[in-house]
């Protein structure tokens, strides 16, 4: 249900539990239908950082509800965006923090964007990492928010001495020490992902390619730490860099290593796929993540999470969307937009239910 999203004034609506087809021309609202979805689990959009964007024109707030069976139990969930900020309900009892609401619905968004993944900034595939974490560990977001809280801490005062307002560095061992904890629990963390992405990436690469290809993923560090690294050793590795870097720091006003500053490589038979891969390697790696990450999420919660195809099929050739159609079919709850089926012959959007879009407004197609 949505109520004041985008634009969409009112809309309330049952989906399959199987491949659901949103059809309609551009500008019509399909991406904003697939944005809710996400939105609902997410707590936050793919599109916008600003979620005043998400309240309809002239409108106070935005309402999404939904209902979900995980487990064989039903969980509702609700979640109200207000120019004052969000409150996320599950079944029906407001959560303390979005850290407890995130997680209960899982997603998993692939739009045209998403093949930048590989060629795009770190920055990209930093949230790729953390959005992905996040659904399934409460304590890894838990972690994350602590750690950018201490590091805009940390910055502030690392301006002060730049500016030589403070000239006690006392307080910057302090936040240091909690930097280097908080920033050695999100690397172990990560690096276990990626061990576990690159063990689902790797096979479904290797099909899509025809066995020409093979996929391995690193995690490129700002600090030297290593999966061989315990707890304990990382959180050294990382106190011994920032005092070699402390004088750099103050010098420029702001923090210089951590986890927001590092960076995912992929490599196609040893070759650097960001470097020296062709367009078609680089979208054969980004949709093998994105295939993975069902994979993987199954792995670690025992469910399928809900794929959300926004525009992409297009972006594809026949033998790529064939291998995404095959992956998903008669397993994971899909959501597909796109102007047209045509051309696309597959078993899997025969026997889709299939809705139209219209200025707003949804409905099942006869």
């Amino acid at each position: 249900m949505l109520k004041n999203y985008r634009n969409y004034e009112e809309l309330s609506i049952q989906f399959e539990n199987k491949v659901n087809v949103i059809l309609g021309e551009n500008a019509q609202g399909k991406t904003n239908v697939m944005e809710s979805i996400y939105v609902l689990a997410m707590a936050k959009s793919h599109r916008t950082s600003n979620d005043k964007e998400l309240i309809r024109w002239d409108k106070e707030y935005a309402k999404i509800e939904g209902s979900i069976k995980k487990h064989n139990r039903s969980t509702s969930l609700q979640l109200v965006i207000a120019k004052k900020g969000k409150k996320a309900k599950l079944n029906f009892i407001e959560q303390e923090r979005l850290s407890q609401y995130i997680g209960a619905m899982n997603v998993i968004m692939f739009a045209p964007e998403d093949l930048n993944l590989v060629k795009g900034s770190p920055q990209v595939r930093r949230r790729f990492i953390d959005m992905e974490i996040g659904q399934v560990s409460a304590v890894y977001l838990h972690d994350l928010s602590r750690y950018q809280k201490i590091m805009q801490q940390r910055n502030h005062y690392l301006k002060m001495l730049q500016m030589k307002k403070q000239s006690d560095k006392t307080m910057l061992d302090v936040l240091t020490a909690q930097l280097s904890e908080a920033a050695a629990k999100i690397i172990h963390r990560r690096l276990h992902f990626i061990e576990e992405l690159q063990k689902w990436a790797k096979p479904i690469h290797s099909g899509i390619s025809r066995g020409l290809e093979t996929l391995s993923i690193k995690y490129k560090p700002s600090v030297d730490v290593s999966e061989d690294h315990d707890l304990t050793k990382m959180i050294e590795v990382y106190e011994e860099k920032f005092a070699n870097i402390k004088d750099k720091e103050i010098e420029r006003g702001t923090t210089l290593a951590g986890p927001h500053r590092d960076d995912l490589l992929f490599y196609v038979n040893n070759h650097d796929v960001q470097t020296y891969g062709s367009q078609g390697q680089q979208r054969t790696t980004a949709l093998s993540l994105k295939l993975a990450e069902i994979d993987l999420i199954h792995s670690e919660i025992g469910e399928y999470p809900i794929l959300l195809l926004d525009d992409v099929l297009s972006e594809l050739d026949d033998y790529r969307q064939s291998h995404l159609l095959n992956t998903i079919q008669g397993k994971v709850q899909t959501f597909v937009t796109t102007t047209s089926v045509e051309g696309i012959d597959h078993q899997t959007l025969k026997e889709a239910a299939t809705f139209n879009v219209d200025a707003g407004h949804l409905s099942l197609s006869k």
